[in-house]
């Protein structure tokens, strides 16, 4: 059992393997602050690490200069356009280039394809005064003067130069200031 002749041991000084690491009041207090302070500082220095860099919303560029820019822009504008009668008239080829040739050059949505005679052919028996009404007031997907910003007098000079590549030997029109000037 045990030895007699062994020396007696204090039991507040054993080193047996049951003792832990604190053994002073000291220790135990920097035991219990570190506890709660390097889980802290651990939680910090991971939240610095996630957000280390410049990082816009997730998918999205919302705050960036020009998105802001765009958002706050101004509902409405006005444009400010020369009065239709001070300048000369354009041409019907040339109305025809800046606005017709978009649809009718291709055939989209259903527009006769310029000097396709058989397409022409239906509508240029309803003669000019027919096709100068549609164009002015739209018909199908053409938009009212084919969405177009000119006079009504141009627009019937693209529809005359239209219709004529189509087959049809329809008169130029005469421009407003020289009808009036010409009836009594």
């Amino acid at each position: 059992m045990s030895d007699p002749h062994a020396p007696a041991q204090d039991p507040a000084h054993d080193d047996g393997p049951h003792e832990g690491p604190i053994r002073t009041p000291k220790q135990l207090i920097a035991a219990v602050v570190a506890s709660f302070v390097v889980p802290i500082v651990v939680i910090i220095l991971l939240v610095n690490f996630v957000n280390w860099g410049p990082k816009p919303g997730a998918g999205s560029e919302g705050l960036q200069e020009e998105a802001v820019a765009k958002r706050l822009q101004r509902v409405g504008s006005i444009v400010l356009r020369e009065p239709a009668g001070s300048r000369a008239p354009r041409a019907g080829e040339d109305v025809y280039k800046a606005q017709c040739a978009a649809c009718h050059a291709a055939g989209a949505a259903g527009a006769p394809k310029l000097a396709d005679a058989a397409a022409w052919a239906p509508r240029l028996g309803a003669g000019y005064d027919a096709l100068l009404t549609s164009v002015l007031k739209g018909k199908g997907a053409m938009a009212p003067q084919g969405g177009g910003e000119f006079s009504d007098f141009e627009i019937g000079r693209a529809v005359v130069w239209m219709a004529n590549q189509g087959g049809a030997k329809f008169a130029e029109p005469v421009a407003p200031a020289a009808s009036a000037a010409s009836a009594p």
